[in-house]
């Protein structure tokens, strides 16, 4: 989906984030689920359970099909372009530049396999520094090898 193709409940679920003066940190709170995570679910690259769903519209002020919509299977993917968003695009470069010495490490330190973005966390954090703060981005996910037949 290219960032330009919001979806249309994406749209509704951050102008009633916005109404509601909430960020995504305060509904980690209230659901205890990760920021980032809900984040997704929001974009629907995530699905929620029904009752996470129902916690999410309930703390938006949002109706009961709006979390029905949250707790449906999403299709993944931002689609086969490259991302024009400069904060995303800076993303795609990164892995343009290092995703095959990342890949070279991977497997000199684990062997054949992928890491998994299905049993997988992200983590972003804001690191003060006098010379401009940093973004610190956590990626942990599982190792997979490649199996043998």
């Amino acid at each position: 989906m290219p960032v330009s193709e919001i979806p249309a409940i994406t749209e509704k679920l951050l102008a009633a984030k916005a109404a509601a003066g909430l960020t995504f940190a305060d509904l980690e709170q209230k659901l205890g689920r990760d920021e980032v995570w809900i984040a997704a679910v929001f974009y629907r690259q995530a699905s929620a359970s029904p009752e996470e769903a129902a916690t999410i519209v309930a703390a938006l002020g949002l109706g009961s099909e709006v979390g029905a919509e949250l707790a449906a299977y999403p299709v993944k993917g931002l689609g086969p372009i490259v991302p024009t968003d400069p904060l995303i695009y800076r993303f795609y470069e990164i892995m343009q530049v290092y995703g095959m010495p990342m890949k070279e490490v991977i497997h000199e330190k684990f062997g054949d396999g992928i890491m998994s973005a299905i049993d997988f966390t992200l983590d972003i954090e804001k690191v003060e520094d006098p010379k401009g703060d940093r973004v610190k981005v956590t990626m942990n996910g599982k190792f997979l090898p490649y199996k043998k037949w």
